[in-house]
């Protein structure tokens, strides 16, 4: 069987990109592929999640072995998991995670299921510029709590300055007591 993979982006309406890959490929060959295609490194941690309609994550596919020694029953790794395994319906869903720090992937869904089998993964289409592979701090700083788009210059609270006297010290007095600790 050969799955149709389409992948799309929050960051870039107009990114989307088909893949078409062998259900018995594994989730390491098709993290493998994604990254080549888009021309992103390896050397940077990722993983998939089985998703839900609604975009939910649900079990997570890791590049590497995360379980600690903790029981193994419910972890699965890219290189041992077959697609086949985790997704076979039309409209399944899995989340890949390309960055990690900021949590930034895509949203792949099964869309179509093909006769026959495929020994590499193709690439069938290409429209629009794919999201970078690592955010820059300008854009983890927008994105952090607290950023809401803005960055900390930007802050009128502290354009005047800071001024001491402005405090109110009041319930304070007790602290001068603890400055030798």
């Amino acid at each position: 069987m050969i799955y149709r993979l389409l992948l799309l982006s929050d960051e870039n309406d107009f990114f989307q990109r088909e893949i078409t890959i062998d259900a018995e490929a594994s989730f390491l060959q098709l993290n493998d592929f994604i990254l080549d295609s888009l021309n992103y490194s390896r050397k940077e941690l990722t993983t998939f999640y089985v998703s839900d309609e609604e975009w939910q994550k649900g079990q997570e596919i890791t590049l590497m072995d995360m379980s600690f020694g903790k029981s193994e029953e419910d972890s699965f790794l890219m290189e041992s998991t077959k697609l086949e395994e985790l997704i076979e319906n039309r409209g399944d869903r899995l989340i890949f995670i390309f960055d990690m720090i900021s949590e930034r992937g895509l949203y792949i869904e099964l869309v179509e299921l093909l006769a026959g089998s495929q020994a590499e993964p193709k690439l069938t289409h290409s429209e629009g510029k794919a999201p970078q592979q690592t955010s820059s701090f300008e854009f983890a700083e927008t994105r952090s709590v607290g950023g809401a788009g803005l960055s900390f210059e930007d802050d009128e609270i502290f354009e005047d300055g800071f001024d001491s006297d402005d405090l109110d010290a009041e319930g304070f007095s007790e602290l001068d007591s603890l400055e030798g600790y």
